[in-house]
C-alpha cells in the first residue's frame, strides 16, 4: 500500500482544514517546498498536492507550486483542485504532475472528464469521490451533490477508470480514525479499482486495516503533521 502525504495549499502556504472548512484552517508551514523536500529525505516517494485556492475558484490557481516541487524533488505528484477545464488538466501536466484527480468535472462535465480520460489514459487520470453522508460534494467540498458515492463510482469504473480517491468529509481532518466501512463497501462492489483512503487517518494501526482492506494507497495529512504518525512509523510501510 502506498504512503501518499497531503499539502493542502491556500495562499502558497501549507495548511490543513477540519471537514474541509475554509473557515478551520490550521496553517503548517509557510513555504511548501520545504515540506515537499522534508517528505522525500523521510523516505517519501509520492505526494498528493490539493490546490484550494483553485477549488474555490474554480480554476487551477497554484501550478507554480507544483512545478517548483517537480523540478526540485522526485516525487510523483498527483494534482487536485480547481481543475475544471481542458487547459486546466494541460497545465497541470506541463507543470509536472503525474497524476490528475478530477472531481467536479466528473460530476458537473462529465463529457469533459471522459474526453480527458481516453486524451491520457486510467493511469493518469484518478476519480475524485469525496462525500458527505454518502453524497458527492463538489466545488472544493463547498456543494453537495445528489449523487450517491457508490453509484457514482460504478458508473466511472464502468467507463474504465482505475484510480479513486475517497475521502469521507466528516472524518478529514478530524483524527478520528477513517471510514473503513465506506472503503470495504466501495471496493467489494468494484474491486478492480485501486482505492486510495484519504481522511481521519490518525494511527499505523489506521494504515494497517486500510492494507487490509484491499486500499491500494493511503492519504495522510494532520496525523503527519502534528506527529500522530512520526516518519519512523512509515518505515515498515515504504
Amino acid at each position: 500500500m502506498r504512503i501518499i502525504p497531503a499539502i493542502d495549499i491556500i495562499n502558497g502556504e501549507c495548511v490543513r482544514l477540519s471537514k474541509g472548512d475554509y473557515n478551520q484552517k490550521t496553517i503548517y508551514n509557510s513555504n511548501v517546498l520545504d515540506v515537499a523536500k522534508n517528505f522525500e529525505a523521510n523516505g517519501i516517494q509520492f505526494l498528493h498536492l490539493v490546490d484550494l485556492d483553485g477549488a474555490k475558484q474554480n480554476q487551477i490557481i497554484n501550478y507554480k507550486i507544483l512545478e517548483k516541487i517537480s523540478k526540485e524533488t522526485n516525487l510523483i505528484i498527483d494534482f487536485g483542485g480547481g481543475l475544471k477545464s481542458e487547459k486546466d488538466i494541460e497545465i497541470t501536466f506541463e507543470s509536472g504532475a503525474n497524476q490528475v484527480t478530477l472531481g467536479s468535472v466528473a460530476v458537473k462535465s462529465p463529457e469533459l472528464f471522459q474526453a480527458s480520460f481516453e486524451k491520457y489514459g486510467p493511469e493518469k487520470i484518478i476519480l475524485g469521490a469525496d462525500a458527505r453522508q454518502e453524497k458527492i460534494a463538489v466545488s472544493g467540498w463547498l456543494e453537495e451533490s445528489k449523487k450517491n458515492i457508490y453509484d457514482f463510482i460504478k458508473e466511472k469504473t464502468e467507463s474504465g477508470i482505475e484510480y479513486v480517491i475517497s475521502t469521507d468529509i466528516d472524518k478529514d481532518g478530524m483524527l478520528e480514525g477513517p471510514s473503513f466501512e465506506l472503503y470495504q463497501k466501495i471496493i467489494s462492489q468494484n474491486p478492480n479499482i485501486k482505492l486510495i483512503a484519504s481522511g481521519g487517518i490518525t494511527s499505523t494501526n489506521d494504515l494497517v486495516q486500510l492494507k487490509l482492506l484491499d486500499c491500494e494507497g493511503a492519504i495522510i495529512g494532520k496525523a503527519l503533521y502534528e506527529n500522530r504518525i512520526t516518519f519512523n512509523d512509515l518505515k515498515s510501510f515504504l
